[in-house]
């Protein structure tokens, strides 16, 4: 609990999630207890934690080159290991089953564009999601364009009625209209 103390003050003062993790690997010697104490400092839940360390530790953790504690703690904030899980609503559930849905309909997603959604989906920032959707296509050969369109004209119609939506999903939103316009009524 100590190391996360640290952690928690280092955060407070602040220091990103990759500094915070990098100046604890320096000084303990212990990358995963690093990543572990910065994770706890976060409010990560514990078994969250180890399972996204998990995944990370034979490759980033196990064997550290000296000196290396920044670009791992960079990679370790890339991979999202230091991502704060929001608090999703109904609603806010009910909008990221569109986005899967829509990612569906895509009929293939680059890898990281996927490991973005999924970043945002985790951190609860649905309107970056919401964009990023709307400026992709489906795939010419494997998507199904009507049924991402309209899926996402009603997921863009959830983020709207928002008591404060962003103005940016206004655009995005008629974007995905036009776009459904088109593709339900020229097939």
């Amino acid at each position: 609990m100590r190391l996360a103390h640290t952690a928690r003050h280092l955060l407070d003062t602040a220091v990103t999630p990759a500094a915070a993790y990098a100046t604890l690997a320096r000084r303990t010697g212990h990358p995963l207890r690093a990543a572990q104490a910065v994770c706890a400092a976060l409010g990560i839940p514990a078994a969250e934690a180890t399972r996204r360390l998990d995944d990370c530790l034979a490759a980033l953790l196990a064997h550290p080159r000296p000196g290396s504690e920044a670009d791992t703690g960079e990679l370790l904030e890339a991979l999202g290991v230091f991502d704060v899980p929001a608090t999703l609503t109904d609603t806010d559930r009910a909008v990221i089953d569109l986005f899967l849905v829509a990612i569906d309909a895509m009929g293939g997603i680059r890898a990281g564009h996927r490991h973005g959604l999924d970043r945002w989906f985790t951190t609860g920032n649905l309107t970056t999601a919401y964009l990023s959707l709307a400026a992709a296509h489906p795939m010419p050969r494997t998507g199904n364009p009507a049924r991402y369109w309209t899926t996402l004209v009603t997921a863009g119609e959830l983020l709207a009625a928002a008591p404060t939506p962003d103005s940016r999903i206004t655009y995005a939103l008629a974007h995905c209209r036009t776009q459904a316009t088109t593709h339900t009524t020229h097939p």
